[in-house]
Formats: C-alpha cells, structure tokens, sequence
C-alpha cells in the first residue's frame, strides 16, 4: 500500500508535538500529505455533574473557563502545527492535490478526539499516534485505541523520546498471524525504501521456524530482501528477545500485527504487543 495521507491526532500536549514531528518526517521522505487533527470540545462536556449542587451562576463560571482553555488549547495547537510545517517546508494546503509533500491543519469544534480520528482516520493511509505509556491520561489510550481498532488503517506510534525517521534499517516482528501478515502488506512502502529488512521469529509450540523463509520469498518477489533471525523462546519470552534484537541490531522502525490474541488475553497474561506498548524506544508501524 502507498502511503498518500498521514492523520495526526493533535492536542497541545508534549506527547503529541512528538507524534507530529515523526509525521512531518514521514510525509516529507515520502512525498505525501499530513493532516493535523485537533478537536476542539464542548465547554459543556468538559465540565462534570452539571446543576449538582452547583448554582447557575457557578455553572457559567465554569463553563466559560473551559470555554477558555479550549480556545487557548486550539490556538497552541495551531502555532505548533505552523512552526512544524514551516520548519518541514510544508505547503499549506487544505484541498490538497492527488500528489506531493503537503499539510493541513483540521479544527472539528463538536465530538471527541477519538471519535474524530476514527471517522478522518478511515480516510487516511496511516495514523501517527504517541505511544501511551503510564503517564498517558485516559484520552490518548482511547486516542491510540481508536487509531488501532477503529479505522483499518495502520498506525505509527511515535516514542516518548524524540527520534528521526530514518528507517534505514526496518525489523519485522514475524509470527505468520493474520495481523502479521496485514502489518508487512500495509508497510510495503516503508519496506522497499529501507537499506536493511530483517525478519525476526521466535519459534514456539504456536509460531514454526519456518514460516520466516516462507516470508523472505514473499518479500523478494515484491523486490524487498531480508534476512531471517530465528529464536527459540517461551509464550512470555517474545517480547523481551524481540526488543533485545532491536537493541543489537540498531533498528530504526518495528513493523509488527497488534494484539493476535485478544486484549482480554493480554491484559490478564501478557503479550508482545503489550510488552512493545510499554518498552519500546523506536517508531512502531502496527495494525490490527
């Protein structure tokens, strides 16, 4: 799959600037389009328990405070979009045409954030979404979760330390999965532009050896050579032998399936989608 637009989910916060800078960076190496999304809510949703012992007077307060914030936030949210798009040299363009390196600033004053980037997302070739981590608030989990579940479209999640993307070199965390197999066709792109594929497998009584040459034939007709490294680990071992392979192979982007097993599944024993999500220091190219 070429990718022709990027969405990125924009709120102000340091998390999100981070995600723009990565898609700025894709777009322009890629000679696409990004779209910078913030949503601005209703002063109404964001204040709690409306006309519970409050007056009508505290009320308007309130209200007309989070009236404020949001417009503040917007008005940030657009300064860091135009000083990136100015560094990026981005031609600012809200119709853009069928091709070529260009971005637009989108405001949607109705609805949530991760309604919104499910609905512009679907419209999109790939999301840029900050990789949550502990310190993430609820709205950027269901942020990144929209991205992931709710478009059908791939997501690239930016590490909470600010990386180039380069993507020179590109691992494929392989385990011949329906999600596996979805993550190699939709990064195709990212795969033929990089100097160096490696296919990583750790074999198990679920994932054979094997499926990983099975994998580099299919790669070679699509004009893409890699290099198979194959490990033997357990269930729970994964994720940390994956992430030790990146580390020594000097890896700038991981392209993986998220979540083959169910969320449920993961979040009661663990995964290596979970592990990725609260480990991993690179840019991750993921679908579900």
């Amino acid at each position: 799959m070429s990718i022709r637009s990027i969405l990125v989910p924009l709120d102000g916060a340091d998390a999100s600037n981070k995600s723009l800078a990565l898609g700025f960076a894709v777009a322009k190496k890629f000679n696409c389009h990004l779209s910078a999304l913030h949503v601005r809510p209703d002063a109404k949703d964001t204040v709690p328990l409306l006309g519970e012992g409050m007056s009508v007077a505290m009320i308007e307060d309130m209200m007309e405070i989070a009236g404020n914030e949001a417009t503040s936030r917007a008005g940030r949210a657009r300064e860091i979009f135009e000083a990136a798009a100015s560094k990026h040299v981005a031609p600012v363009d809200v119709q853009p045409s069928a091709g070529g390196f260009s971005a637009a600033f989108l405001l949607e004053t109705t609805g949530r954030e991760d309604d919104a980037v499910a609905a512009f997302g679907r419209m999109s070739d790939l999301t840029v979404v900050a990789r949550p981590t502990e310190t993430s608030d609820v709205s950027a989990n269901l942020t990144f979760n929209a991205a992931l579940f709710e478009t059908g479209r791939p997501v690239l999640l930016a590490p909470p330390e600010a990386v180039e993307a380069k993507f020179r070199h590109v691992m494929i965390s392989w385990n011949n999965s329906a999600q596996a197999a979805r993550a190699v066709a939709a990064g195709m792109q990212l795969l033929k532009a990089a100097k160096k594929v490696s296919v990583c497998v750790v074999e198990s009584a679920r994932v054979s050896g094997g499926c990983g040459p099975e994998l580099t034939t299919y790669l070679a007709r699509h004009g893409v050579e890699a290099e198979v490294r194959t490990l033997s680990g357990s269930r729970t071992s994964v994720g940390p032998l994956l992430m030790q392979q990146i580390a020594d192979g000097d890896v700038d982007l991981l392209v993986m399936g998220a979540y083959t097993h169910s969320r449920m599944r993961q979040l009661i024993f663990g995964g290596v989608t979970r592990h990725v999500l609260g480990t991993a220091a690179l840019p991750v190219f993921m679908i579900h």
